[in-house]
């Protein structure tokens, strides 16, 4: 019988696989030397995260500098913006397979290894190497993206809502404290390469911490097993859930992207834009310490994603309606419609039985995903340029937040790929 059948859905977990979970989450967990690996790993899993998003959006606020320092034209600029989404497709349909190969533990502390070297590469020379440089840490990146939830699903099986909710959160915090730090930094070290490259510095810690995690006594990532070796491109469950994770993925890219734009062009001062857009991105860090938690302990999560996409449609239909009347309260609407994100991991590792399926499902996912969402701001934009202002963007963006919640709705019901 298929696992996608509604009988498989209903039915739930065997005896013996539940009380695994409870033995490796309860008794097992008791002991010392697993207490202090499981907080060891869990600290490890915090730092790795507040590092998938600096090497990101610390490059937008000094972009007008790094352009002039190094004589680049707006096509170059373009490109910049666009290697990471491409690069998160590519790179992170990789992932099992080196997690197969080298065992997970390793695998993620190549990639944290690859990020750093990538952060330092790119501010040494001039425009191409800046993209080399990207391309490598943003490689490192996808990499991670895909394999942490399967560390979460074998090393954290009594609280995947709670470790994903955490991993979120530490993610959603290093974006922000990205794009908010790098100015200072660039103030206080003298330039933009100096406030660049000192991320590598955290990467590096990151990655000692990460070995000293994986490689000491305790609870440490297993490596991947073989799975069952039925292709997921043939479920259609794991379709739905690639497809939800592409959807909201589309929209935080456009959001993040275009957004300060739209509101700059109705009145809201490039300052004011920009914080509304930090506003967006914190709001995100309380909401997935929360939320997925209590998601992950109920049988379905649906509800949870189509009332966080409803509050984001609100959000987009102000923008769209009446964007000058209150920026503020659409900011914060749309920004727990993105919350969303820590419930798209979390589904992705509620919908497989196991580490495995876990890493395939996770890098499908987010391997067509990601390749989906580079789309977005390309087509956003292309509208404005066509129709000479934001409505019709609009319209089509939050059409895309109601495909999404559909498909949320479905990735969210009790089933299994």
């Amino acid at each position: 019988m298929s696992v996608d059948s509604p009988d498989s859905a209903a039915r739930p977990p065997a005896y013996a696989d539940r009380l695994e979970l409870e033995l490796e989450g309860g008794i097992e967990a008791t002991r010392p030397g697993v207490i202090a690996g499981g907080v060891l790993l869990a600290v490890a899993v915090v730092l790795t995260a507040l590092n998938l998003r600096p090497a990101i959006t610390s490059v937008g606020p000094l972009l007008a500098e790094m352009r002039t320092g190094l004589g680049a034209s707006a096509l170059w600029a373009s490109v910049l913006t666009t290697v990471p989404g491409l690069c998160f497709a590519g790179a992170g349909m990789a992932a099992p397979l080196l997690s197969r190969r080298f065992g997970i533990g390793t695998a993620i502390g190549f990639a944290l290894g690859v990020l750093t070297v990538g952060l330092v590469v790119r501010v040494l020379d001039g425009p191409y190497v800046v993209l080399g440089g990207t391309l490598v840490a943003t490689a490192g990146i996808a990499l991670v993206n895909v394999l942490i939830p399967v560390v979460i699903k074998d090393s954290f099986p009594a609280r995947v809502g709670l470790m994903t909710g955490v991993y979120t959160a530490a993610l959603q915090g290093g974006g922000a404290a990205g794009s908010a730090l790098s100015p200072p930094l660039e103030t206080a070290l003298g330039g933009w390469r100096a406030a660049l490259g000192s991320w590598a510095a955290v990467a590096a810690i990151a990655l000692l911490v990460w070995f000293l995690a994986t490689r000491g006594g305790g609870r440490s990532p297993r490596p991947a097993a073989d799975g069952t070796g039925r292709s997921l491109l043939r479920s259609p469950l794991a379709w739905i859930v690639t497809t939800f994770f592409g959807l909201q993925s589309f929209i935080a890219y456009v959001v993040m992207g275009w957004l300060p734009q739209v509101f700059i062009d109705s009145g809201v001062s490039k300052s004011a834009a920009g914080l509304l857009l930090g506003l967006i991105s914190v709001i995100a860090v309380p909401i997935s310490l929360v939320i997925p938690p209590i998601a992950a302990r109920q049988g379905s999560q649906s509800a949870w994603i189509v009332g966080m996409g409803g509050c984001g449609a609100a959000g987009l239909a102000g923008v769209l309606l009446a964007p000058s009347w209150s920026p503020l309260l659409w900011s914060v609407l749309i920004g727990i419609g993105m919350s969303v994100f820590s419930l798209a991991l979390t589904v992705i590792a509620l919908r497989a039985r196991t580490g495995a399926d876990t890493a395939r499902l996770s890098g499908m996912a987010q391997g067509f995903g990601y390749l989906l969402a580079a789309v977005g701001p390309f087509v956003f934009g292309l509208l404005h340029d066509v129709t000479g202002g934001w409505q019709v963007s609009l319209i089509v963006l939050l059409a895309v937040l109601l495909v999404q919640m559909v498909f949320g709705a479905l990735a969210g019901r009790r089933r299994f790929v």
